[in-house]
C-alpha cells in the first residue's frame, strides 16, 4: 500500500509534534496532518481520503473508543492505529474488537510507530504477544467485572473512578445527566459494587487508573 496521507489525533502537543516529525522523516512524500480532538479527526475523515489514522484513546470530549467506532462506520477499510498510555490489558482487546488495526503504548511510540504504520498499511494487524494473549483471554467464559461493561460504560466507569461527578461527566461527553446516572447504576450492578468509592478502589487495584 502506498502511504500518501497520514492523520494523527492526540491532545498532547509535545508528543504529537514529535510523532509528526518522525513520520515526516520516514515518509517524506506523504501528507502528515495533526489534530487535537476526536471531533476534528472525524471531520477530516469526511473531507479527505486518508491512508492511515493514528489516534490517542484519551482525548477531550468523545472517547477514543467512540471515535474509533464512528471512524469504522465512515470508512470500514481505513486502518486505525490506537495510541495509549494504558497497558495492553486495559484497552487492547476492546479496541481490536472495535475494529482497530493495531494498539501501541505511547512509551513505545518513538521506536515502534513506523514499523506499526508500515505493518497495518499492508492490511495486517499490528499485534504484540501481549495483545494476542489479551485477545485470547477475552474469549474465556470467566471475565473480570470491568470486562462485562460496554465500551460506553467502561469510559463512564473510568471517569467515575477518577472522582468526576455525574454532572461533570455529562458535560464532558455531551450526555444528559439522567443518562449518565442510568449508566452508573448499570455499571455498579454489573460489577456488583455499591458506590463510587468502590469503583475507585477497584480501578486502582486493577491498574485501570493510577492511585489518586
Amino acid at each position: 500500500m502506498n502511504i500518501s496521507r497520514i492523520i494523527l489525533a492526540d491532545d498532547s502537543g509535545i508528543l504529537l509534534t514529535g510523532l509528526v516529525q518522525l513520520l515526516k522523516t520516514e515518509f517524506p512524500e506523504a501528507e502528515i496532518k495533526a489534530v487535537e480532538t476526536g471531533q476534528a479527526l472525524l471531520k477530516e475523515i469526511t473531507l479527505k481520503k486518508w491512508d492511515i489514522v493514528i489516534s490517542d484513546i484519551d482525548m477531550p470530549g468523545r472517547s477514543g473508543l467512540e471515535i474509533l467506532e464512528q471512524l469504522k462506520l465512515l470508512r470500514p477499510d481505513l486502518p486505525v492505529l490506537i495510541l495509549s498510555m494504558y497497558k495492553e490489558d486495559i484497552y487492547a482487546a476492546r479496541v481490536m474488537k472495535a475494529g482497530a488495526a493495531g494498539y501501541l503504548m505511547k512509551t513505545s511510540a518513538t521506536t515502534e510507530l513506523v514499523h506499526a504504520v508500515r505493518h497495518i498499511a499492508t492490511g495486517k494487524k499490528y499485534i504484540t504477544p501481549e495483545i494476542a494473549e489479551q485477545l485470547l483471554d477475552s474469549f474465556k467464559e470467566i471475565k473480570k467485572p470491568h470486562e462485562l461493561l460496554t465500551n460506553k460504560e467502561f469510559e463512564i466507569f473510568k471517569m467515575l473512578a477518577l472522582g468526576k461527578t455525574v454532572t461533570q461527566i455529562a458535560t464532558e461527553i455531551s450526555m444528559a445527566s439522567a443518562t449518565v446516572s442510568f449508566h452508573r447504576k448499570k455499571i455498579l450492578d454489573k460489577m456488583n459494587l455499591t458506590s463510587n468509592a468502590n469503583l475507585t478502589h477497584y480501578a486502582i487495584t486493577n491498574h485501570i487508573i493510577s492511585d489518586i
